[in-house]
């Protein structure tokens, strides 16, 4: 379909952001689409027996951080039960209380000693894969237990090796990066939907016939609204 006559031709930048935004998923399709599925689910093996997740992030990838968050808290498509996940970042008081008394390299690692248990899994995302204050947290989460994934750009980088596991997005500059981050993390919310229907389904089939079934949760009793 063409522009029509009136309609201005999209400046060049542009053009070439899309391009290589394109591209970038072209790559994370073919390295790195799996293990975020995977993340979904794995993630339905622990958060629904009680464990959590943390998540943390500077500038955009805090916002990108507090996107999952407020998935796995809310909603991502249907509804399910609410889930334990913490963005740091957004713990405004504490953030500014100890980057205040101990620094700003301490103000996600400090969290995590506090709210991190074994098994717990901790997500860190960074477009450069440099920042001290994510590389501290993913020391502190070891230190705990926790397993460490990381969203980065272009490996390698220090925060994708210090992780457990990593997807790092080849694209070259912050935007893009950022833009495919979203991509992932909406992929590893699909497959934690995924992965907690089909439990469910294999519950319900191994339900004897004719044997009462579990009350419904108090969050299937209510009617949310769409977004």
């Amino acid at each position: 379909m063409h522009p029509s006559p009136s309609s201005p031709e999209a400046p060049a930048a542009a053009r070439e952001h899309c391009r290589s935004l394109r591209e970038a998923l072209r790559r994370f399709g073919d390295h790195g689409l799996a293990e975020a599925a995977a993340w979904g689910r794995r993630l339905a093996g622990v958060l629904p027996s009680g464990g959590r997740l943390l998540a943390a992030g500077n500038g955009g990838s805090a916002a990108q951080a507090q996107h999952l968050t407020a998935e796995l808290v809310g909603r991502y498509a249907t509804d399910r039960p609410p889930y334990s996940a913490i963005a740091l970042h957004a713990e405004t008081s504490s953030v500014t209380a100890i980057g205040n008394d101990y620094g700003f390299d301490e103000v996600f690692a400090r969290q995590v000693a506090a709210h991190g248990r074994p098994g717990d899994v901790l997500v860190l995302l960074s477009t450069s894969g440099r920042s001290d204050n994510l590389l501290g947290a993913a020391t502190a989460a070891r230190a705990a237990g926790m397993r460490v994934w990381a969203m980065t750009g272009p490996a390698p980088n220090p925060l994708a090796g210090e992780a457990d596991e990593a997807v790092s997005i080849d694209a070259p500059n912050t935007a893009t990066v950022q833009e495919a981050h979203l991509v992932a993390l909406h992929v590893v919310c699909e497959s934690f939907d995924e992965a907690l229907t089909d439990v469910a389904s294999a519950a319900s089939a191994a339900v004897p016939a004719g044997a009462p079934n579990d009350p419904p949760s108090v969050s299937h009793l209510s009617r949310r609204g769409s977004r």
